[in-house]
């Protein structure tokens, strides 16, 4: 089989949608798909450019993937506004076409509001996207409904996260590599610093009275709280900023964490389709228990298998409430984050998820490929 896998989105490493793209990818080649990844030329500079310029690269990007295009391929497209002439070039010459959706309209809103005044336009184009696509992949159950009362079909499927169970194993399979820099005993929170990862909620409760005098915050990761992070850091100690770090490095000290915080906020109500982030699935897979707000998908993957702890939206009192639970009982923590290692181990490897992607796309039928 080929595929062409594009992506609008610049996916750079430390980002999860870096992590998504490589992982599906690599899942689909070990299974014997040609893949052919088109994504923006500016991924592997340190930051993208303005918006104006970014939707002419973008164009430029899919009329290259054209010129370049291999009969006989899948489109799989990322789901992105910009894609819409691919998408429409797709539908007219009957190729099969595949749209993974991992947010509603709502995400690009709340991180450019700038564009809320296209509103009517950029959701008309994705809706059409939606709605012509052969197959819709959604990764959150709650995106699977929404995908398809957008798309006006009953054929959109779920597939959710993953996690590389060769890269986030438990301390105890690390060879004792613990980061020298690692305070001896912390909670982590790792991953993009976009406005909706709890991070507010994580700098109010580490300035309770309550917060472990001996537990410190170490947070890995680079975005638009990174500012704000920086002054927190200085201001008490209890906190480690520690920036982007590369991908394995993030593992260990997600390895020898006494918890890993998912404290994912509902800005708009961007969250309200469920989240399912990668770094729960990565947590687990370290054999460490997830701190969790309680969000549609995560929380009900939390307490389906007992491998953590969920707390009430935005509420930093039961935020310092579970960390103490978990360090006050070692054992129970341990035996949580075990329960989600095995679980995520048997179940949720970027393998299976690729596997899972790659049967949705064979289901299309051989006729249409």
């Amino acid at each position: 089989m080929k595929l062409t896998y594009l992506t609008l989105e610049a996916p750079r490493e430390g980002q999860a949608s870096y992590v998504h793209v490589r992982e599906i990818i690599a899942g689909f080649r070990k299974q014997g798909v040609r893949v052919a990844l088109f994504q923006p030329p500016y991924t592997k500079q340190g930051k993208s450019p303005r918006l104006r310029m970014r939707m002419v690269y973008l164009l430029l990007l899919q009329l290259k993937m054209w010129i370049k295009w291999r009969r006989g391929s899948v489109l799989y497209i990322r789901s992105h506004y910009m894609a819409f002439p691919s998408a429409v070039i797709a539908y007219l010459f009957k190729i099969p076409t595949v749209n993974e959706i991992n947010g509603p309209y709502e995400d690009v809103f709340v991180t450019y509001g700038g564009l809320n005044k296209l509103r009517y336009i950029l959701v008309f184009i994705q809706r059409w996207q939606y709605r012509k696509s052969t197959k819709l992949i959604a990764v959150t159950k709650e995106l699977q409904d929404w995908g398809n009362r957008e798309g006006k079909r009953q054929d959109c499927e779920f597939i959710s996260n993953g996690a590389n169970i060769d890269i986030f194993k438990p301390a105890e399979a690390t060879n004792n590599i613990r980061p020298k820099d690692a305070p001896q005993k912390y909670v982590v929170f790792f991953g993009g610093l976009t406005r909706w990862h709890g991070i507010p909620v994580m700098l109010e409760a580490i300035k309770s009275n309550n917060w472990p005098d001996d537990v410190k915050l170490v947070v890995i990761g680079k975005g638009y709280e990174s500012v704000r992070l920086k002054e927190a850091s200085k201001e008490n100690d209890h906190i480690m900023y520690m920036g982007k770090r590369p991908y394995k490095e993030v593992a260990l000290y997600v390895s020898y964490a006494l918890g890993s915080i998912v404290m994912i906020s509902n800005p708009d109500k961007r969250s309200a389709t469920g989240v399912f982030p990668l770094k729960l699935f990565e947590t687990l897979a370290c054999g460490v228990p997830a701190i969790v707000s309680d969000l549609p998908g995560q929380a009900d993957f939390v307490r389906e298998h007992e491998c953590g702890i969920v707390v009430p939206l935005d509420n930093s009192k039961l935020l310092v409430n579970a960390i103490n639970y978990i360090v006050k009982n070692p054992t129970i923590a341990k035996s949580m984050g075990m329960r989600g290692h095995d679980v995520v181990v048997k179940e949720h490897s970027w393998f299976c998820r690729s596997r899972d992607t790659l049967q949705v796309i064979e289901s299309i039928g051989h006729n249409e490929l």
